[in-house]
């Protein structure tokens, strides 16, 4: 009697206590919630001291210019205008972003986010240090959370406890930037494919004639009537100018023959083998010949005889525009081809190495006709002709096609391809165990040591290492996404999270919560290794009576009601009170937070010294959400005897955290799955059926053997 009474008392002692320190845990943390939007103007002018003038928020995208005078000094966004990203909270974080006109980051500031993990138990100033990072980098730079400095990525250091919202930050940064610079015109906006330059074959040649190599496209031909030209300048000033006669109309106005000339079986069959050698000995890697060749209209210019610019030829590739000045001019004399017709003007011009002329790519040569409508003033008007070489002079390189790049939740899960694999082993392994209990449990000793050191790994590297510690937050941020726009990128964010949920859902449906809180959860392992070591060091342990541990069962059913009714108005309140588990301070955190987080965690886990797994049987409301499903378990593989309860009594006093009841039942809602029922179940020395039958077999045995020996 004094025994129950004894127990009584420490059991409202215990409740007693734990609700004072959940107040004072709940306090300190309610101050931390509120998390208001700043006003990005004093931030503009805190990175311009000088600045006179900021436009109007203005364009597409959204910007800010900020002046100095009439003087540019930079330009500010807001991500959310540009690269709008759900982070950990399924909100973006919205930061203000400050550039340079050559795209350096001045500075970032956040402006408002709804990260709980952010709200209680990382302090902001962590938050704002660690975009700090950002002021000196570039927009061009590949900006990388985590890891080492390397030829494709500038690392920043990332922040325990909070890895998902400051990449996703990383992420809206960098976007939000480049979109800017795009538009701004600072950077260029990349096609995705990569063509490697062409190089001619100087070993082929072919003796051809000049119809042989008009005839194959080797050259070109660039032909204007006077008709084409003056329909050109048709309702401009210029329509009366230099206008010819009908009858001339159709006569030729201008003939440009053009060729690469570098490649040798068209130089050395138009220039002979001497010029063709003198031309191309002096020329640098990356620079090209070009052979003009015109009758009619001068593409020479009269520009050139000022001052030695050729005004009125250009040739184009791709973006880039290449004019030609008379040091890049050679005057030919003559040339050797066959049935070559006669031309006025002869040149071969140099493309300069700089201007990273491609020759197996397309070109076209542009012819420039001025008229002149005054003394001073003229028009002109522009006419092309394309330049295709043929494959067999050149060798092209594949084309290099990056790969597409990938979302932010590919990214992720490529970061974290080794965990993701151990995860997915120590997944197997511990299926693997639960199929074959039946075999592992008939030897204890192994038995005990796979499961201590299962239990040891997902302390230190489910839980210490990687941050995959469950909680009840979870749970209602699943339901609120089914409730609203479901989107799974949410859930991808963080892949040993995800992998973790996945399992716990399988085994759900397989076999009840127990297999998760027995084997996966962090704390729950701490908790049995913390207590397994007391009972070796023989500390006391306090059991209480079974009316009262029944009855302690539907506390934590009452903290998840509680939860899910605050989390349907506010999950990041939610996320305030749902610091009753002391996960995140264990794992997450790693104890670098405020005292009464610390306090808290540590007492449940004193507390578990003398009384297995306490938290997990009376106050975890992650475990009770968990354990709302068990009805739906395919499995039911704990086996029990008939004898089980009644007479037999052995395992409801051998389960440490009191899951089988008087009458031999084991509740699978409060089952942790340890196994150790089983283990006794097939131990013919300490199971009293077995026992009884052995001594029966026994006994038969020796009858046996009496009969014989008569």
């Amino acid at each position: 009697m004094n025994n129950v009474v004894n127990n009584s008392a420490i059991k409202k002692r215990v409740i007693q206590l734990l609700i004072l320190t959940f107040i004072c845990l709940s306090l300190p943390a309610y101050a931390l919630f509120i998390s208001p939007p700043k006003d990005p103007m004093p931030f503009i002018q805190e990175t311009f001291p000088t600045l006179t003038k900021i436009s109007e928020k203005q364009g597409d995208p959204l910007l800010w210019t900020i002046y100095h005078e009439s003087e540019i000094l930079g330009y500010a966004f807001e991500t959310n205008d540009l690269a709008k990203i759900p982070a950990y909270s399924g909100e973006p974080v919205n930061m203000l972003v400050v550039i340079d006109p050559i795209g350096k980051y001045l500075n970032a500031k956040v402006l408002e986010h709804h990260e709980p993990i952010i709200l209680a138990g990382i302090p902001e100033e962590k938050l704002w240090r660690f975009i700090d990072q950002y002021v000196g980098l570039s927009v061009n730079d590949a900006i990388k959370v985590g890891g080492s400095t390397s030829e494709r990525y500038v690392p920043i250091d990332g922040l325990s406890g909070a890895t998902v919202t400051v990449i996703v930050m990383n992420k809206g940064i960098t976007k939000a930037a480049h979109k800017a610079a795009v538009s701004l015109g600072i950077i260029e906006e990349q096609t995705g494919v990569i063509q490697p330059i062409s190089t001619i074959k100087k070993a082929l040649f072919e003796k051809k004639s000049w119809l042989d190599l008009t005839g194959d496209g080797s050259i070109r031909k660039l032909y204007l009537t006077n008709q084409t030209v003056q329909n050109a300048f048709v309702g401009t000033k210029a329509e009366a100018v230099d206008k010819v006669p009908a009858s001339q109309a159709k006569e030729m106005f201008s003939e440009i023959y053009y060729a690469l000339a570098d490649i040798p079986s068209i130089g050395k069959n138009l220039l002979g083998e001497s010029d063709y050698q003198w031309l191309t000995q002096d020329l640098k890697a990356g620079e090209h010949l070009i052979a003009v060749f015109g009758n009619g209209y001068s593409y020479k210019g009269s520009g050139y005889v000022r001052g030695g610019i050729f005004d009125r030829i250009q040739i184009h590739q791709n973006n880039n525009s290449i004019s030609f000045r008379d040091l890049e001019h050679n005057r030919v004399a003559d040339l050797y081809t066959e049935n070559t017709p006669r031309f006025n003007e002869m040149s071969v011009f140099k493309v300069a190495a700089h201007h990273e002329f491609d020759p197996g790519a397309s070109w076209q040569i542009e012819l420039l006709v001025r008229r002149q409508t005054g003394p001073v003033d003229s028009l002109f008007n522009s006419f092309k002709g394309n330049y295709d070489v043929l494959e067999k002079y050149v060798d092209t390189p594949a084309a290099i096609i990056p790969p597409p790049e990938l979302t932010l939740t590919e990214q992720i899960w490529l970061e974290h391809e080794v965990k993701v694999v151990i995860l997915i082993i120590l997944m197997t392994i511990l299926l693997l165990i639960l199929f074959f209990q039946d075999v592992l449990v008939r030897h204890p000793t192994f038995m005990h040591s796979l499961r201590h050191g299962f239990l040891a790994v997902t302390v230190v590297f489910i839980g210490w290492s990687w941050g995959g510690q469950l909680s009840v937050v979870n749970v209602f941020t699943f339901l609120q996404a089914l409730m609203k726009d479901f989107s799974w990128d949410l859930f991808l964010l963080d892949p040993v999270i995800f992998i973790l949920w996945c399992a716990a859902a399988v085994t759900i449906l397989l076999w009840g919560r127990a297999v998760y809180c027995g084997w996966l959860c962090p704390f729950g392992a701490l908790q049995e290794l913390l207590n397994a070591f007391a009972r070796y060091i023989k500390i006391p342990q306090i059991e209480l009576p079974w009316a009262v541990h029944e009855r302690l069962w539907a506390i934590k059913y009452l903290i998840l009601l509680a939860l899910f009714g605050i989390s349907l108005d506010s999950l990041a309140m939610a996320e305030q009170f749902a610091e009753i588990e002391p996960f995140k301070t264990t794992f997450l955190l790693k104890f670098d937070r405020e005292w009464p987080f610390v306090i808290w965690a540590l007492f449940l886990l004193v507390i578990n010294l003398f009384n297995r797994k306490t938290f997990c049987r009376y106050l975890c409301p992650l475990g009770a959400a968990l354990s709302i499903s068990n009805s739906v378990r395919l499995f039911d593989w704990l086996k029990r005897r008939p004898e089980c309860g009644s007479p037999c009594k052995t395992c409801a006093k051998e389960c440490e955290i009191q899951a089988i009841a008087p009458d031999g039942v084991i509740n699978m809602r409060e089952c942790h799955y340890c196994l150790d029922c089983q283990i006794t179940y097939y131990n013919d020395e300490k199971c009293p059926p077995l026992k009884k039958l052995a001594y029966k077999k026994r006994k038969k045995n020796e009858a046996e053997i009496k009969i014989t020996e008569l």
